[in-house]
């Protein structure tokens, strides 16, 4: 069977069989649906379904059953089983198409126990324009790729990242550890729709683990001494006190951020720490009673923002409006730990 597909908002249209996924025939017909994985684990695709019915072959682990019963699909996945009106969420207006190119190293220094700061410098002929929270593939040269968020700004041709180093990875382990300033480094950037939502008009809860600092850190120093700049709650979840490896940088952000509010959680604290305990996502329900006036937004494990979409649609929040930035669908234990993060 063949499909009549329309975009909404643009009024696009295109022929989806039933035997493809809405990704594949947007594509062949020319039609930019935002993506990456395509394995049905990234998000990058989610679209919404304004009318008609789809089908997946297996439920895509990229997604979760709160979203889907919101009338959210992942377009790598899902297939047509009538014609259908379908939204794709905007990438943003100032973002560059993705692009593959030669970066330079510039630094590699320590910022915790297990986390480096990765920092390149792009060519100056290459003109890109990036959302903060987007992220950036390292090439591996042989089909492999590490995907890690920018944590920094669009502001120059530096870019940094943060990046949580696995034992016997080979990038973040080997790799990383013998890369030196001045060193080629294969990339393709901007990738990913995770960004800030002007248009929501909504104060901000952020609800990150460990290295998920990475892309809420890039969005934050964009707002940083805009008199539009909502308020903030930055919740940041970890194990001990030595995890918390921007500590002291962040709570000077209230000086630059307009009612700016930093809340560390640890899981696992020595006996000194007097600040908040447990996990993340449960500290942030027990200081609100309601969510529904909020965006929010979620990056680290899958686990935190799985658990923390269940607890905050309970507490009212607005599945419109919250945002994930969890890459699950890589299989080795390295491009798991970094993916994104």
């Amino acid at each position: 069977m063949v499909y009549q597909i329309e975009m909404a908002g643009t009024g696009e249209r295109f022929e989806a069989r039933s035997d493809e996924s809405l990704l594949q025939a947007a594509t062949s017909a020319g039609i930019a649906i935002p993506h990456d994985c395509q394995l049905g684990g990234c998000g990058t695709c989610r679209i919404k379904v304004v009318s008609g019915t789809h089908e997946y072959e297996e439920f895509p682990f990229g997604i979760s059953q709160e979203e889907a019963d919101a009338g959210f699909v992942l377009a790598c996945q899902a297939r047509a089983s009538s014609d259908m009106v379908i939204a794709a969420a905007p990438v943003g207006a100032e973002a560059s198409a993705p692009a593959k190119i030669e970066a330079r190293v510039v630094d590699v220094s320590t910022l915790g126990p297990d986390v480096r700061r990765l920092s390149i410098e792009l060519p100056e002929e290459v003109e890109l324009k990036f959302n903060p929270g987007q992220y950036m593939n390292v090439l591996l040269g042989d089909g492999e790729r590490r995907s890690f968020s920018m944590a920094s700004a669009a502001a120059g041709s530096v870019l940094d990242f943060h990046i949580k180093r696995v034992p016997g990875g080979r990038f973040t382990d080997h790799m990383l550890s013998s890369v030196k300033a001045g060193d080629p480094l294969h990339v393709e950037l901007p990738l990913g729709s995770f960004r800030f939502h002007v248009e929501d008009y909504r104060p901000l809860v952020m609800v990150v683990t460990g290295t998920g600092l990475a892309p809420v850190k890039a969005i934050l120093e964009s707002l940083m001494d805009d008199p539009d700049c909502p308020p903030v709650w930055l919740y940041w979840g970890a194990r001990t006190e030595a995890d918390l490896y921007l500590h002291d940088e962040i709570q000077q952000w209230g000086a630059r951020l307009y009612e700016f509010q930093y809340v560390p959680v640890l899981s696992r604290p020595g006996e000194g720490w007097a600040g908040r305990r447990g996990y993340v996502q449960h500290a942030v329900c027990e200081d609100f009673d309601e969510l529904s006036e909020f965006s929010i937004y979620l990056c680290g494990s899958p686990t935190m923002i799985d658990d923390a979409r269940r607890q905050f649609l309970n507490k009212g929040a607005s599945i419109d409006h919250l945002y994930a930035d969890s890459f699950t669908y890589q299989h080795d234990a390295e491009a798991l730990a970094n993916s994104e993060t």
